[in-house]
């Protein structure tokens, strides 16, 4: 878990300066979108490749076996839950935290059903 937190800060601030900033707000609404579906995306395939998930999705995937809901309403209650806990701690909430928090569960759900649909 410990090299998940450091691999993923280092990756974010080698690509900030590269990626691209959209000044327009319905372009950074975009932009937001599809890196929620990419982020999807990305779980459906290492879901899918059985190499063990991580501390969230590990619950994500714990919880969907116990209760047999869909894997979109686990997760989006799991981040919604992330949330709420991380606003009531002092956190911001923006429309890209709402965008993710909500749009996650779906994104993963559909990821997953395209990996198993096209790659397997």
């Amino acid at each position: 878990m410990l090299l998940n937190i450091v691999l993923i800060s280092i990756i974010i601030d080698l690509s900030t300066p590269i990626l691209p900033y959209p000044k327009s707000f319905l372009f950074q609404i975009i932009q937001s979108i599809v890196a929620v579906f990419l982020v999807g995306l990305g779980s459906g395939f290492y879901l899918t490749a059985n190499l063990g998930p991580g501390p969230r999705d590990g619950l994500m995937t714990g919880l969907q076996n116990l209760t047999n809901q869909p894997i979109a309403l686990i997760r989006t209650i799991i981040e919604v839950s992330a949330v709420g806990i991380g606003f009531y701690l002092g956190g911001i909430v923006g429309i890209g935290t709402l965008l993710f928090a909500f749009g996650i569960g779906p994104m993963v759900s559909l990821g997953i059903f395209i990996v198993m649909k096209f790659f397997k």
